[in-house]
């Protein structure tokens, strides 16, 4: 017999931040509603979408990294470091690259573009940033009257953000005043150097607890007996009639058999990459559909901090498994220095930048800035009607050119990071480093939103597929604007308002 339902009212497809904001919201404002999500990957912690740097155990948390790399996952032994300053197409921990299509003879390409396949999704790894879009990062048709505001905020209750987190550290108001005096000068105060809002915080105990998904979904969408979670299952398609959509088919990857399970309404969440994907196979292509695919150029540079002295080894932050001497410090974007900032500890850091001093650990701190993409529809990732990848579904190519504007933007960037850098200490290189295109594993715009309907977005603003009722998208394909800034509040803004929409259909 089939594990699935042959009927609900809400199918999500994908579990990560957006998918579980329609879960939650649901299960809060039509808790009759009947909910399955549907998540190709499998459960990798406990309780299910948990970031993986709350397993204590380096074993444990290393397993659970392999089995979200996809259908090919595979232990090559090397489970730490990544792709800085090396040629090699590597993958960090919990992610795995494009196996082909990645990037065309003659164009930039997303050459470390990744994924993650696991309940969670990429918040099941991600470091947690959750700052606010700012100046054109913002969406202005959903600005009038406070909108995106009120969405962004109800966005930080789910994701449990907080900016008190590393309150403690004893270098983390140092690196922040030396920031604020080489950066603020002529900025609006909201812009100013500033703790990194972040999704995580603090037990009673001492230690760091970092959301994922099982944060967003919360005790109302798990106590709901109405929601349904389903891993190892992957939806082809989404099925339609007469215009709107009325389920989907979805392969139960553990038994091999496919089935069809009827819905009210669809909500595609995949991930940048596979939302247009599914759309693809579903034979749903809008004209914008996967394109004006845009990555964040990130520039890296590292710097050793400058009359450092090493805290207190006994203190409880010791216990969090981070050296927390800086904590984590945001550079907001603004369209006068289009690039978005932030300082952590290395280990705190998905990108190793350097080693750490064994004389002084925590002394060192990586430097990122990330730079908002000239927008092009040209950019895309399109989809083949005869080849398939590693799940059996219509395999990806990219197309991806930097334009003149993006190289411009990088070069200030460069130059910004070295004098920031040198406004907190002494530089381990002369030279910042820009990480291959894809690796900030920040890609927007290829399901996106748009006021009206006309052939250069997806999505309405309640993120409906054009010419599809009752389809819905969700995850950072669907932010329409060029941001610098990490994307998942924006994202999880948008799907509030997405599943609000739902609700009230529903009630």
């Amino acid at each position: 017999m089939s594990r699935y339902p042959a009927e609900v009212d809400v199918a999500i497809v994908g579990s990560g931040p957006a998918g579980a904001t329609y879960a939650r919201i649901l299960s809060e404002q039509a808790p009759d509603a009947v909910i399955a999500m549907f998540e190709v990957g499998p459960t990798v912690s406990n309780p299910p979408g948990a970031h993986v740097k709350n397993i204590g155990d380096p074993d444990e948390r290393a397993v659970a990294q392999l089995r979200s790399e996809g259908p090919a996952a595979h232990d090559d032994g090397d489970r730490v470091g990544g792709i800085v300053k090396t040629t090699q197409r590597r993958a960090r921990p919990g992610t795995f690259l494009l196996e082909r299509g990645y990037q065309v003879d003659g164009e930039d390409g997303l050459p470390v573009a990744a994924m993650s396949s696991n309940v969670g999704g990429m918040a099941a790894h991600w470091t947690g940033a959750c700052p606010r879009p700012n100046d054109s990062e913002r969406i202005d048709f959903l600005d009038e009257a406070g909108v995106f505001d009120d969405l962004l905020a109800e966005g930080e209750r789910l994701l449990g953000v907080t900016t008190d987190a590393f309150d403690s550290s004893p270098h983390a108001s140092l690196v922040r005043g030396r920031l604020a005096a080489a950066a603020d000068e002529g900025r609006d105060d909201h812009a100013k150097v500033q703790r990194m809002p972040l999704a995580v915080h603090r037990r009673d105990d001492g230690r760091l607890v970092w959301s994922g998904s099982d944060v967003v979904l919360g005790d109302e969408t798990r106590g709901n007996e109405n929601f349904t979670l389903y891993d190892e299952s992957l939806v082809t398609r989404v099925l339609t009639e007469d215009g709107r959509a009325v389920g989907v088919a979805v392969t139960d990857r553990r038994s091999g058999e496919t089935h069809e399970v009827r819905a009210r309404f669809v909500v595609v969440a995949a991930d940048a990459l596979r939302t247009p994907q599914v759309l693809w196979a579903s034979g749903i292509r809008p004209d914008a559909l996967g394109r004006y695919l845009n990555d964040q150029a990130q520039i890296v540079f590292a710097v050793r901090i400058r009359d450092f002295v090493p805290a207190d080894e006994s203190d409880p932050a010791a216990a969090t498994g981070l050296s927390e001497y800086s904590g984590v410090t945001w550079v907001p974007f603004t369209d006068e220095l289009p690039f978005h900032g932030q300082v952590m500890q290395l280990d705190a850091s998905p990108v190793k930048l350097a080693d750490d001093d064994p004389a002084a650990p925590g002394s060192i701190v990586g430097l990122g800035l990330f730079c908002a993409k000239d927008l092009q529809a040209s950019d895309r990732v399109e989809f083949s009607d005869d080849e398939v990848d590693g799940y059996g579904m219509p395999s990806p190519t990219v197309h991806y050119r930097l334009t003149s504007h993006d190289h411009e933007v990088i070069e200030r960037a460069k130059a910004e990071i070295v004098r920031l850098g040198k406004a907190i200490g002494e530089p381990l290189d002369d030279r910042p480093f820009m990480m291959p295109l894809g690796a900030s594993l920040h890609y927007q715009g290829t399901t996106r939103m748009g006021e009206t309907d006309d052939g250069r977005s997806v999505c309405s603003p309640d993120s409906e597929v054009w010419g599809t009722a009752g389809l819905f998208v969700a995850g950072n394909g669907v932010i329409p604007t060029a941001t610098a800034c990490n994307p998942t509040l924006t994202s999880v803004a948008l799907a509030v308002r997405g599943a609000r929409s739902i609700a009230r259909e529903l009630v």
